[in-house]
């Protein structure tokens, strides 16, 4: 009969008669009843406290790590992180670098500026040509070793390079809106100087010179380049104003300005 009625949902027939058993033995409660051993204490506001101050000083610990510091059981510590605290473990986000508030006015201040330029010249972003990168590799943590516990409004945690590159090798590339301009690789055992990127410059406005001819005569070419030494040098300053080159500003540590950075940079995640 209880299975006519309730079909799937009706209990077994061992369970059926257990309960009609225990029924029959004057229970009227279905809520489960007093079990022996000790009670569980542990999950109180006190070890709740622990627990938040814990996680506080180092987000990327493990619940067993809070757990072992705390001096309370794993499944105790995640009930306690989950439902106490309302907080869950995601990946941080890998960003290039972690930015001062007042670099991050400076980005504002800049991107404001070019963004003024392409409203009101449609050709703007077509005459760009930037800009050389550097090629890293990596050995990046996977998403469970660099993941944090956070709370529901907290914002996504975010992760720069913490680690020094085992691989190491200067692409030179520039390129605007039809493709690859000009592009080398720093010759093994070189390092970048003024004197050398005076040299890809001398290239690069070769390069310019027969690729694009049209941006040449007219000079409406811009190059975008960042702010290291080599680049901000007298001597690369100097050829780039006798040759009339207009140089984009670029705000320190500033990878979405500059997409070859910002792309190479993301790709080798991986």
């Amino acid at each position: 009969m209880l299975k006519i009625a309730f079909r799937e949902e009706a209990m077994g027939r061992t369970q059926t008669y257990e309960w009609w058993k225990r029924f029959k033995e004057r229970r009227n409660s279905v809520d489960d009843g007093p079990r022996s051993g000790r009670p569980t204490t542990s999950k109180t506001d006190d070890n709740a406290a622990k627990v938040y101050e814990v996680i506080r000083s180092n987000r990327r610990l493990t619940v067993r790590e809070v757990a072992e510091e705390v001096s309370i059981s794993k499944t105790v510590c995640h009930e306690i992180l989950t439902e106490n605290l309302g907080m869950h473990r995601i990946a941080t986000k890998f960003v290039p670098r972690l930015l001062t508030d007042d670099q991050k006015q400076n980005r504002v201040d800049m991107r404001q500026e070019l963004l003024d330029r392409a409203n009101d010249d449609d050709n703007f972003l077509k005459n760009i040509i930037g800009d050389e990168t550097l090629v890293y590799g990596y050995d990046v943590k996977t998403e469970v070793q660099s993941s944090q516990w956070v709370s529901k409004t907290s914002p996504q945690p975010k992760k720069s390079r913490q680690v020094r590159s085992h691989i190491k090798m200067m692409l030179t590339v520039f390129f605007d809106s039809e493709g690859v301009v000009h592009y080398e690789f720093l010759p093994q055992g070189c390092t970048v100087n003024k004197e050398y990127y005076l040299e890809v410059m001398q290239c690069l406005h070769e390069a310019v010179r027969k690729k694009r001819p049209a941006v040449w005569r007219e000079n409406r070419w811009m190059l975008q380049h960042d702010n290291v030494p080599s680049h901000s040098s007298f001597l690369v300053r100097d050829f780039l104003a006798k040759h009339a080159t207009t140089v984009l500003p670029q705000p320190p540590y500033s990878p979405d300005l500059a997409p070859a950075d910002f792309c190479f940079q993301s790709s080798n995640q991986y």
